[in-house]
């Protein structure tokens, strides 16, 4: 009895510990602390009519 509750009391503990991950701030070249870069937008996709890919109009 003892030691299933203990078990069971490690197991959910460590799922505890594991499910919560520190944000890892962004550093320059130097070590020190910046501000992190946005992720860039995806490319642009242009389609035809039909569907297809097509060349994007600049």
């Amino acid at each position: 009895m003892l030691r299933t509750l203990l078990m069971s009391l490690s197991a959910a503990a460590l799922l505890a510990t594991a499910s919560v991950a520190p944000a890892a701030p962004c550093r320059d070249a130097k070590g020190k602390f910046m501000k992190c870069p946005t992720k860039p937008a995806p490319p642009k996709r242009c389609r035809d009519a039909k569907g297809h890919f097509a060349k994007c109009p600049k």
